[in-house]
């Protein structure tokens, strides 16, 4: 029986001792799930490249990551393979993840875990995004300013709040300077797939749309925009160098900014598992550089909200704000809540396109 207990206790040590052990000797692992290839030129690039931004800044930290990780019963096991490997932090970097990683924290109650742009939270879970919705409606400014169809294609992955917002707030500000403004929507369901976002693109452009946004995880749209010789509001990281005459700005993720501050936390034994949202004022998102076409007093304009919104003298979601139905939303005066920003599931006026039931 004295037998079998010692072969328990080692199976033990064995399973869990190691990402234990890291505390003791103060070094912090961190894994970082990624949906898409490291390389994919939009969301999971610049996720990698917040990565290599705090293992560039944060000495104390040695970090590794899994890129195009699937959804459900896989993605299980990947992160309890990182945790039994020593990896006492987990980042998940996309909503579908969420699931997964809230089983796997229950299991293991002395590794952090920390899910992008997701609800579920534990003792050891916290979830972080960014409030891109700020710079997708100074982008829509630019947008609205330099169409000439009044056209523009917005070719989205999920229907979910996330991208919903993306869609409004920049349809908000594509309309707040040009109200004939019509944003219309194409679904992929997909987050990742090059093919199907460079058809929604190409559909747009065939329908007269001057200018293509895009909320999805490549830049496949702005390529085919490109090819069509017709402007892009790039996505997740600047794009502006690689399309210099097609780009009129980006919306930027700025990833490292959080992961150091997670770590730093973790460190300092401060952390908490609340829930992290900031936003231009935070330097977690950005707005990209200007097209070499955007004229100054464009760029003026979009600097002077920008500013207003750091300040907190300018909100986006300020009403009146009627959906595309015609109902009031928003009423004048008010501005809708964080907790409805988050669950929002209906579109604003001037975007062409239903939000699925499912």
């Amino acid at each position: 029986m004295k037998k079998v207990f010692s072969y328990l206790l080692v199976a033990v040590v064995l399973l869990f001792g190691s990402y234990a052990s890291n505390a003791a000797d103060g070094k912090i692992k961190a894994a970082f799930l990624l949906v898409g290839p490291h390389n994919d030129g939009g969301w999971s690039q610049s996720h990698n490249d917040g990565r290599l931004y705090l293992q560039k800044h944060v000495p104390y930290v040695e970090t590794a990551y899994s890129e195009t990780v699937p959804e459900g019963a896989p993605c299980e096991k990947i992160i309890r393979d990182y945790i039994h490997k020593g990896y006492n932090v987990i980042f998940g970097t996309s909503f579908g993840f969420m699931d997964s990683m809230y089983n796997v924290a229950k299991d293991y109650p002395n590794v952090i875990f920390e899910h992008c742009s997701g609800y579920k939270t534990r003792k050891n879970m916290g979830t972080y995004f960014g409030r891109m919705y700020q710079a997708d409606y100074l982008s829509g400014l630019v947008a609205g300013m330099m169409t000439k169809s009044n056209y523009i294609g917005f070719v989205a992955p999920f229907p979910i709040p996330e991208v919903i917002r993306e869609i409004n707030s920049f349809t908000i500000g594509a309309r707040e300077v040009n109200p004939k403004v019509e944003v219309h929507v194409i679904w992929t369901n997909s987050w990742f797939n090059p093919v199907k976002e460079r058809s929604a693109a190409n559909t747009f452009i065939a329908n007269k749309a001057d200018i293509i946004a895009s909320g999805c995880d490549s830049p496949a749209s702005i390529e085919g925009a490109k090819k069509a010789g017709v402007y892009a509001i790039g996505y997740d990281r600047d794009n502006h160098d690689k399309f210099p005459k097609t780009i009129l700005t980006s919306r930027i993720w700025h990833w490292g900014v959080f992961y150091t501050k997670a770590i730093e936390e973790i460190k300092n034994k401060t952390w908490k598992p609340t829930p992290y949202w900031g936003g231009l004022k935070d330097g977690i998102i950005s707005l990209g550089k200007f097209g070499n076409t955007v004229p100054k007093k464009v760029k003026d304009y979009v600097l002077k909200r920008q500013q207003e919104i750091i300040d907190g003298k300018f909100k986006v979601f300020a009403g009146p704000i009627y959906d595309n139905k015609g109902k009031l939303r928003v009423k004048k005066g008010d501005e809708l809540s964080d907790q409805d920003k988050l669950s929002m599931q209906w579109f604003v006026k001037g975007v062409v396109g239903t939000v699925p039931n499912k």
